[in-house]
Formats: structure tokens, C-alpha cells, sequence
């Protein structure tokens, strides 16, 4: 058994936080029933390099983040879906919308309203900056609040910054934190019987993100520099190798005495931090000089074997092909899926139990695949289904 199973989630969200905070839970066993505008679906859906899974709703950034979940359409401006809304909202346990803060209460769908029909309700609203605060009413994406939070200033090199993180990091930060904050507050409800109201907004994640920073800033009153691919110590920085980039990551004090002593130079090892960075360009020159000896991939094998982190830059594509990753099965691959084609894999979740862990059961849903079906469950007959259907509702 896994820890959401009986668990029911509706999941009125939309691109890649909201519905990666519901996956997560789906893959532990909870029941997910997305929730879509019939004409104006999950803009992910046309999202990716493959034009043709594009056209059939089924973009790759759609995929990512929709396996396990049951898929139904609902044009909430309607007042006949929105009382199968209700409905839904009425059996569930948590309902997770990433709307515009404001848009679900102007609708009758607000917390309000919904813990009054459910009180066991657990009702997370994403947005970028959250419910209240003189920027609530604006909307975003990952890159948006990247540039607002002062990620971007902090990325990328002296002579080329702001730089924009190439990985949606925010956006999948706040999927994670949605899914800590859902299991927190299904965790409370078994002691206490109550729903609860999540607020969780990008901004904030993005700002949690950048901890060390936000607290050193708090000291100095100084913005982080971009340093590029140089950490704050030499010995922890990268070096252009014979062939390839290395990475060496002897961050602490007994990692660079190790590295120094490995690499035939005791004398440049430190007794202190602040020795380091005062010794800092004289360290970095040495290592620039000694990397260039070797291949990247030749560094990492010796270097790694004398327990000293290092690792050659690799691109995805190197990344997926190493061994590790079939060995943590952080990966699922579907074939034979109807309407697809061809093969794809989607990630699942960075960890394992011993028992009853995350998995994926069934693969993403065409747009509305599961609306007669839920429709049904929810008592609608076949001509009030069909009525709902011929109004738009679904």
C-alpha cells in the first residue's frame, strides 16, 4: 500500500508547478483527476520539440508531469459545471488550483466557499506571488520570477549576466514544495480532523532557493555575485581539462588538503578558510595549469577514486546514458501507448521506500478522456451527460 492510496485529489492546475505538485502524490497512490477547459486545455499540451504530439494535445512538457491521473473537461464559467465542481470537490481531499489569485472566489470556488461544502477540504492555491501583497494580482512563469527574484542577477559570469537558469528549477521547486506542503497538511488533518488553505507562491520558493544567499545578504547587505563556474574556493571550481571541463568539488577543509596532497602539492594546502580565499588566485592558477594536463574524464576517474568529488561537464543526453541512472530507476518508460507512437520515458520521483513507493500505473490522458466516466461516478445519467455536453459544460 502506498501512503495516498484512498487519497483523492482534484487537480485544477495548469503548466508545470501545479501539475508536478499532484503527480507527485499520484505516483504515491493517490487518485488525481485533472480538471481542463474544454476549448482552452492545459497550455503544456502543445508544449515541446515534437510538433506532432503537439498537435494531439500530448506535448512532452504536458507528459512530464500527467502520468497517473485521470483526465476530465470542465468550462467553469458555466454554472452546470461548476456545480459538477462541487461535486467533485464535495468527495475529495484536496483540491490544488493555480489560477490567478481571486479567479476561483469570484467563481463561488474559493476556500470559502468549498471548506464550508467540504471541511476536511485541503485547498492549495499556487500562484506567482501569492494570495495577498501589493504584486498578488500579477501573473508569471519560472523565467519571470527568476528575472523579479534576483536568481538571474546572480547567474552567469562577470561579463555575461543576468543569465536565466537553463532548467525550469522554479517551477519544479514549487511542484515540490506543493507536495510537501499537501503531505504536511494531510499529515495534520489525521490529528486533527481539520481541512487547511495553502498559500504557496513562486516568489517565495525562488527566495528559499537562494537561502545562503538571502541570509548572507541579511549580514552584508550585498547582492551575490555572478561567479559563473568558480565557486567561492579555487578548489572547488571548474577548469578546463585537456579535452572537456572538470568540476572539482574539495569544498571543505579536508577535501583540499586531500586534493593538494594528490596532486603532488602538500605545501598549497590551508589551514583555514580565510587562508584560501586570501591564496585564492594563486590556487587558481596552479589548478588551471595541473587540469590541463589530463583529459576531463581521465581527472574524474582518478580523482574520484582517491574520494575527492570531481566530475567531467556532461549534456543530458551523457547524463542519461550513465548506468546510474538505470540502477535508481528515477526514470519510466512507456511504449505502445495509443495515440503516441513512438517510445518516451518521464521521471518519477528522486527516491525510494523500502515498500510501497512511487510509481507510475498508467500513462497521460487525452484531453476530457475521463469526463463520461466521472461524470457517471458523480451520478449524472447518460442524458444529463450528453445535455452537459451539448452546452459545453464538459
Amino acid at each position: 500500500m502506498r501512503p495516498f492510496e484512498g487519497i483523492r485529489i482534484i487537480d485544477a492546475t495548469h503548466v508545470l508547478a501545479g501539475p508536478f505538485a499532484a503527480y507527485q502524490l499520484g505516483l504515491l497512490g493517490a487518485e488525481v483527476i485533472k480538471v481542463e477547459h474544454p476549448r482552452e486545455p492545459d497550455q503544456s499540451r502543445t508544449n515541446g520539440p515534437d510538433q506532432a504530439l503537439n498537435r494531439a494535445g500530448l506535448g512532452t512538457q504536458y507528459l512530464t508531469q500527467n502520468a497517473n491521473k485521470r483526465c476530465i473537461t470542465l468550462d467553469l464559467k458555466q454554472e452546470a459545471a461548476r456545480e459538477v465542481f462541487r461535486r467533485l470537490v464535495a468527495r475529495a481531499d484536496v483540491l490544488v488550483e493555480n489560477y490567478r489569485p481571486g479567479a476561483f472566489a469570484a467563481l463561488g470556488l474559493g476556500w470559502e466557499a468549498l471548506s464550508a461544502l467540504n471541511p476536511r477540504l485541503i485547498y492549495c492555491s499556487i500562484s506567482a506571488f501569492g494570495q495577498e501583497g501589493p504584486r498578488a494580482r500579477q501573473t508569471a512563469y519560472d523565467h519571470v520570477i527568476q528575472a523579479t527574484s534576483g536568481m538571474m542577477a546572480a547567474t552567469g559570469t562577470a561579463e555575461a549576466n543576468p543569465i536565466k537558469l537553463g532548467a525550469p528549477a522554479i517551477d519544479y521547486a514549487t511542484g515540490t514544495m506543493g507536495a510537501f506542503a499537501l503531505a504536511a497538511a494531510l499529515f495534520k488533518r489525521e490529528r486533527t480532523g481539520r481541512g487547511q488553505r495553502i498559500d504557496l507562491a513562486m516568489f517565495d520558493v525562488a527566495l528559499v532557493m537562494m537561502a545562503a544567499h538571502v541570509t548572507a545578504h541579511s549580514r552584508t547587505g550585498r547582492a551575490p555575485r555572478p561567479r559563473g563556474n568558480a565557486h567561492e574556493f579555487a578548489t572547488n571550481s571548474c577548469y578546463a581539462a585537456k579535452e572537456g571541463l572538470i568540476m572539482l568539488g574539495a569544498s571543505n577543509l579536508r577535501q583540499q588538503k586531500r586534493l593538494w596532497e594528490a596532486l603532488g602539492r602538500p605545501e598549497m594546502a590551508k589551514r583555514s578558510n580565510e587562508e584560501r580565499l586570501a591564496a585564492d588566485a594563486e590556487e587558481r592558477a596552479a589548478l588551471s595549469a595541473i587540469m590541463a594536463t589530463r583529459s576531463a574524464q581521465d581527472w574524474e576517474d582518478w580523482l574520484q577514486a582517491r574520494h575527492i568529488p570531481a566530475a567531467r561537464v556532461r549534456d543530458l543526453a551523457e547524463a542519461l546514458a550513465d548506468p546510474q541512472i538505470t540502477t535508481r530507476s528515477v526514470r519510466h518508460a512507456f511504449t505502445g501507448v495509443e495515440g503516441l507512437g513512438l517510445p518516451f520515458a518521464v521521471p518519477v520521483a528522486p527516491f525510494r521506500f523500502a515498500h510501497g513507493g512511487p510509481r507510475v500505473d498508467a500513462p497521460p490522458r487525452p484531453l476530457g478522456a475521463d469526463t463520461d466516466a466521472v461524470l457517471a461516478e458523480l451520478g449524472y445519467d447518460a442524458e444529463s451527460r450528453a445535455a452537459l455536453r451539448a452546452a459545453g459544460a464538459t
